[in-house]
């Protein structure tokens, strides 16, 4: 007799796997029901520091986006709230970075009109690549192409601080014509601003440096020592933060004093941004800009600021589209994942994706009380940090290691590096033509061996495709039928795991040379997929296939 209780085994069911399929869409309802206040303690500590280190930068970022200053405080806390519901690693924090500020700043122009519309369709884009599985795509931009950009993008964002960290006024954006001018115009270097870039550069090396070198804490130590080993990591890893307090400080004593040495920031827009959609258009001197105008002025930005921003993180792009959809709202440039924040996010020893709240908060109150303390910051400390920051991506170790492992892959990493200093579209897509020329070859011309036994035996040792079927097709002619008396061939396909129609045909036409020149063309090794297509398609005699069983019945 039933029990009363089977009816409700299938809805228990239903609503186990909705729940299930719940938690994978929205991955906080896998560590929020078990968070706790250890967890709590972990993630204010971890959230505070990054937001000392994200507000300094995202000010920084922003010059280098060419965008006011504001701009780069609105692009950092929104990221930090889609996160926290949407993310699946701890550790990732996602808000602007000097790679994309470089992309925003050559494609939108240095006007936010542009920059946010700009971060409303990389959402969209990144969505849709999330929700059609279409990561696979960014799998074809090779890791010398990667390296390439990443190097050349350093370069470009290290030496566009020098004119502020020299205090030189109107250089060009364009980076040949920017090393000229600043090179040109080097006598006119301000002895204010030089002199606090530099101390600035070696005060966060230092800091840097010291972090690395604290040792490990353990409770066996004096508590005056862990005191001090604390002091120490606070102050390394709120190097920026400081840095610029420090700086502003410094720029506001001068000021009441009635001289200024420094090129300040300026004033800065106070304030929360306000929420409200995106420009799909833009009024102008001439008229209004339409929708389809901008877009077209941005040209390739559209698909290369969504795939570089993909690059290192595929598996999240839903989260990075809902975050610049989002973002668009409140006047966000695109954001990536930021490597350097995640580093120290993953040192400070956060539990979840929480932490992002309070970074986001610290942001939120930093635009709405701190903005007019920031137009004290000397653009030469904002310097510093952007160059201190992008440092670690000039990896010169990346040469030795392509010479090593395969000296070609040094040509498209050559040539995206170099051709990203003229323009960055043509850098990437010249990088990946060569990567792809690279992948291709191989397989338009397969690697043959030739045995001479009582028969000559023809072994393609990388399998056959359409691009390669002339060239078999040469390749055994030359081999077996140009000579006198022609030979036969035993065609061995062990390295044969699929066959297209394409290679179907010249195997076919192949078969009746044979056969005028008196001689035979039989295979040997056939792989069951090849050996069904061969007799799918009639391609059956007597002695075509070599000791394969009968040709399997």
């Amino acid at each position: 007799m039933s029990d009363g209780t089977t009816g409700w085994r299938p809805l228990r069911l239903w609503h186990c796997c909705s729940y299930q399929t719940l938690q994978k869409r929205l991955p906080v309802l896998q560590w929020l029901p078990r968070y706790s206040l250890h967890c709590l303690k972990l993630d204010v500590i971890a959230g505070f520091t990054i937001g000392l280190t994200v507000v300094p930068q995202g000010l920084a970022y922003a010059d280098v986006a060419g965008l006011p200053d504001q701009y780069g405080l609105y692009s950092s806390f929104m990221g930090c709230f889609v996160y926290c519901l949407m993310g699946t690693s701890k550790d990732v924090t996602l808000g602007p970075t000097a790679i994309m500020s470089l992309l925003v700043s050559f494609y939108t122009f240095g006007d936010p009109a542009f920059a946010v519309l700009m971060t409303f369709l990389s959402g969209c884009i990144q969505l849709a690549m999330g929700l059609l599985c279409l990561g696979f795509l960014l799998d074809f931009i090779s890791y010398p192409v990667i390296k390439g950009f990443t190097l050349a993008a350093s370069v470009t964002i290290g030496f566009s601080q020098i004119k502020n960290l020299l205090g030189l006024h109107n250089i060009p954006q364009q980076f040949f014509l920017q090393v000229y001018q600043t090179f040109r115009r080097i006598g006119e270097t301000r002895a204010g601003d030089a002199t606090l870039g530099v101390l600035s550069i070696a005060a966060l090396l230092v800091l840097k440096r010291m972090k690395s070198h604290i040792p490990r804490v353990h409770r066996g130590m004096p508590l005056w020592l862990r005191l001090c080993s604390l002091i120490v990591w606070v102050t390394a890893t709120a190097r920026n933060a400081l840095l610029v307090i420090a700086a502003g400080l410094i720029a506001y004593s001068f000021q009441v004093m009635g001289s200024q040495p420094f090129i300040l920031t300026g004033k800065t827009t106070e304030g929360l941004p306000p929420f409200r959609p995106p420009p799909f258009s833009k009024a102008s001197v001439n008229g209004t800009v339409p929708f389809v105008r901008m877009v077209q002025d941005m040209g390739a930005g559209v698909g290369i600021i969504p795939f570089m921003g993909l690059l290192e993180s595929i598996a999240i792009a839903k989260a990075f589209g809902i975050t610049n959809i989002l973002g668009s709202f409140v006047s966000s440039y695109p954001v990536t994942g930021s490597f350097g924040r995640t580093a120290v996010n993953a040192e400070t020893g956060v539990c979840t994706p929480a932490g992002g709240l309070i970074t986001g908060a610290l942001v939120l109150l930093s635009l709405a009380y701190l903005t007019p303390l920031f137009f004290y910051i000397p653009k030469a400390a904002l310097a510093a940090v952007i160059i201190c920051a992008v440092a670690p991506m000039f990896d010169t170790k990346v040469f030795r290691t392509l010479w090593k492992v395969k000296k070609l892959d040094l040509v498209p990493f050559f040539a995206t590096f170099l051709l990203c200093f003229w323009e960055v579209q043509y850098g990437i897509l010249a990088g990946v033509i060569v990567s792809g020329i690279l992948l291709l070859y191989p397989v338009a011309r397969p690697q043959i061996k030739v045995y001479d036994h009582e028969d000559l035996v023809v072994k393609p040792l990388n399998g056959l495709s359409f691009p390669a079927t002339e060239y078999i097709r040469d390749r055994v002619y030359e081999v077996a039928l140009a000579v006198s008396p022609p030979r036969s061939v035993v065609l061995d396909c062990d390295h044969v795991s699929s066959i297209d129609y394409t290679v179907l045909a010249g195997l076919e036409d192949l078969q009746r040379e044979f056969e005028r020149k008196g001689v035979s063309l039989t295979f040997s090794d056939l792989q069951d997929p090849v050996l069904r297509v061969l007799l799918a398609a009639e391609f059956t005699g007597p002695h075509q296939f070599h000791n394969q069983e009968e040709a399997r019945g």
